[in-house]
Order: C-alpha cells, then structure tokens, then sequence
C-alpha cells in the first residue's frame, strides 16, 4: 500500500510539474506582452505638457486606449526631459516635432506617432507701446531662448516668408527659458521676445497693453494653406517594435485627449491647472484665444507626414535640420 501510494505520488507530481511547466511555458507570452505594454513617460513643470498628461489621465484615456501607462516623471529642465527620453530612459515623450527629427537624423531610434498642436502656440511679443510690424524690428533688442527648437523653427519661418534673419537683422539676445522672455517684455527691457504659450496669456493677463506682434503659425497658415506642427508624442522604437498595436492606440489615445480638451475647456482647465503652475484663466485664455490651438495630425495618414515633411524643408533650408525625413522617422 505503501509503495503504491508512493507510486501515485510520483505520477501525481509528474504529471502536475509538466502541466505546471506547460502553464509557465504558455504564460510566459502572456506576461511579456503585459510587461511591453506597462509604459514610462514623463511631463514637463510648468507648462503644456502637463495639460496634456493630466487631462489623459483624469479621463482615464489611458485605460479606455489599453496603455498601461505608469505615473508619468516630472521634470523641471527642459534640457533634460528631451535627454532623458533620447538616452532611453522613458518611452513615450511630449515635445516638438523638429527636436525629434533631429536626433533621429542623428542616429537616435525615435519615431514620431502625432502631431498634437500647431505653431500657433509660438509668438513675437512686445511691450506696451513697441513697435508694430518684423520690419520696425531692424536693429532692436530681441529677447528669445536661442537654445530651444521654437527658436529655430521661428527663425526659419521669418526668413522663408519674409526674407529677415532674425540674427542678421536684431540684436538677439539669449534668455534661459519663454517664461523670462515675457517678464523682460514686461519690464520693457526688450523691444520684442519670442515665447510660446501659455506664457504668452500669462504676460497679458498681468500686463493687457502688451501685444502679439507675430503668429507663426497663423503667418505659415496663410501662406501655404498648412497648419505648421509643433508639439507631438514621439515612441522608441524598440518600444513601437514589441507590440504591433501600440503606435494606433498612442495615436487615437492623445487624439481623443486633444479632441476632448478642445470640446469642453472648462473641464479641461478644471482637471489640469492645479498642477500646470499657471492659473485656470491663463489656460483658458491661451486656448480660447486660439493661440494654443490643439489639432490632432497622425502620422499614419499622407497629410500628417506632408505636413511635417513641408515645414522640415524650412528648417533644412534654413540649416536646423541636415537632411529631408525618410520614412523611418514616422510611427504607422
């Protein structure tokens, strides 16, 4: 009796370790795939970025979309954030287009999914009283963040559309970030700035008399029909590669978030302004304005790609970008 139960114990456990080691086997897939799916991103404080993240989340976009989307990283230098995403150490980032296409031109495996706003969010702003046209401009102060892409990319539309080099026909004068460039039009230390929003709203909203000189994209749109792409949410490569679906589920997930911010700003406003560092009216004004107008572009679709590719030529003829986009640089 002894050695038959001995003997049904060792079959019994025989036949539970195979079909434990065929269950493992079989669920080992099943966890990677869960593991590819559970993303890292990040935002950036104060700022954009934080409209977008926390309006996802507080929608449960994310969830709706099946990303796994952990809490994202906050950052305060603008420098880092980017770097931080190019060295891999987050997967999914929101920023500018134009900062992604250069470093994937330069090696680095990035892809860009959307387009989520226009370069109607960046302006040329001046003091009280300043002057009135780009031309008045000619030998005057002007305050912008030279490091950024913004600054190149706005560079480059003046001297496509009006044949000015911002460097040749100012004197540029460098500022660490958008947010000093107003407080120095606000002061009148500067005859014009360059930032985008919402510091734009925040400055007139302390300072009314102040005044939007120039549109970049609101200038672009007018001359070539076009919405000029600014910021959108870039996926590493080796992230989109380990599962199929992603790229379409980031890309109609931040499309369902612009849409929906678009459709009722004072929700909007209400779920993100705690924690954007500006107050619910500048967000407010920023959009109702118009100025930070959130259009969603997928690069899955011909005119997404055109667009970017049409204002990528302006920075390549300009020399901010070296060389035209192939097709690896657009997530579809």
């Amino acid at each position: 009796m002894q050695n038959l139960n001995r003997r049904q114990f060792l079959s019994g456990t025989a036949r539970s370790l195979a079909f434990g080691l065929c269950a493992s086997s079989l669920g080992l897939p099943a966890l990677t795939r869960a593991q590819a799916a559970s993303l890292s991103w990040a935002n950036l404080m104060p700022g954009f970025t934080i409209l977008i993240s926390e309006y996802l989340r507080a929608k449960g976009l994310d969830k709706e979309y099946r990303l796994n989307l952990r809490e994202p990283t906050t950052y305060a230098s603008v420098g880092t954030y980017y770097n931080d995403f190019i060295a891999g150490n987050y997967d999914v980032c929101i920023g500018s287009w134009d900062t992604f296409a250069a470093r994937y031109l330069a090696g680095v495996k990035v892809q860009f999914v959307c387009g989520i706003s226009t370069g109607s969010m960046i302006n040329i702003l001046t003091p009280s009283g300043g002057e009135g046209t780009l031309e008045a401009l000619k030998g005057k102060i002007f305050a912008a963040p030279q490091s950024s892409g913004t600054y190149r990319m706005m560079r480059a539309v003046i001297k496509e559309l009006h044949d000015i080099d911002l460097e040749q026909y100012m004197r540029v004068q460098n500022v660490d970030n958008p947010a000093a460039a107003v407080t120095l039009a606000m002061a009148d230390r500067a005859d014009a700035v360059l930032s985008w929003e919402p510091n734009i709203s925040a400055g007139l909203v302390k300072a009314p008399d102040m005044r939007v000189l120039y549109n970049a994209g609101d200038e672009y749109r007018k001359r070539l029909g076009k919405e000029l792409p600014y910021f959108g949410i870039a996926v590493r490569q080796e992230v989109a590669e380990r599962d199929p679906e992603l790229v379409q589920r980031l890309d109609q997930a931040f499309g369902a978030c612009v849409n929906g911010i678009m459709g009722d700003v004072d929700e909007a406003v209400s779920l993100t302004a705690e924690r954007s560092g500006f107050p619910p009216e500048v967000l407010k004004l920023a959009i109702t304005s118009g100025r930070m107008a959130l259009k969603h572009l997928s690069m899955g679709t011909p005119d997404g790609r055109d667009a970017v590719r049409t204002a990528a030529g302006f920075l390549i003829r300009n020399g901010s970008l070296p060389r035209e986009l192939d097709d690896g640089f657009f997530a579809v």
